[in-house]
């Protein structure tokens, strides 16, 4: 018989929580599109119907490796969030000013 999560994680120390936490937070770090699109609750079709294309465009997209900065903007606003590009150097990391009139009036 299947055994509830909620009865497993009760079982946990809470040293094990916590590291089964931490890393639930890193995985949720680092997700290719189409993984975040899903996250967000967005099907295909609901993500292409707020961009005005075709659901394939959106899966032809979420399978590229190279694509401009200003389509992934308007893909990752299109779920709700705001894209930022940053470099990171083993002094300390930089936003990158350059993209930001990619988004348009009235927009960072």
């Amino acid at each position: 018989m299947a055994k509830k999560f909620a009865d497993l994680r009760a079982k946990m120390s809470p040293e094990a929580r916590a590291r089964s936490a931490a890393k639930a937070q890193a995985l949720l770090a680092d997700m290719p599109l189409d993984e975040l699109r899903q996250a967000r609750g967005l099907s295909q079709k609901m993500l292409a119907d707020i961009l005005h294309v075709q659901q394939p465009a959106i899966a032809k997209l979420e399978k590229r490796t190279d694509i401009y900065i200003s389509t992934l903007r308007s893909h990752i606003e299109a779920m709700g969030g705001q894209l930022d590009v940053i470099a990171r150097f083993p002094d300390g990391a930089v936003r990158i000013t350059t993209f930001s009139d990619l988004a348009g009036p009235g927009k960072v």
